[in-house]
């Protein structure tokens, strides 16, 4: 389990990536990382512009809504 002080560049980007993709869910990032929704959602908060962060988690929150496993 990896904490988020513990990321180095190429894994922060790696989970950017995969938080930005509609294909992946929290869940494969904390098996993968071993981060829970929350700390993604800090991460992406310190990583994108206030913008692109809102239109991120707006997504993530219509989808969900509309789908019963995503994100």
């Amino acid at each position: 389990m990896m904490l988020m002080n513990d990321l180095n560049d190429a894994h922060r980007n790696e989970i950017v990536a995969m938080a930005l993709c509609d294909h992946v869910s929290f869940a494969n990032i904390h098996s993968e990382y071993g981060l829970r929704e929350k700390e993604v959602k800090a991460l992406m908060r310190d990583t994108l512009k206030p913008g692109s962060y809102r239109a991120w988690r707006k997504r993530v929150r219509s989808f969900g809504d509309r789908r019963e496993h995503y994100k």
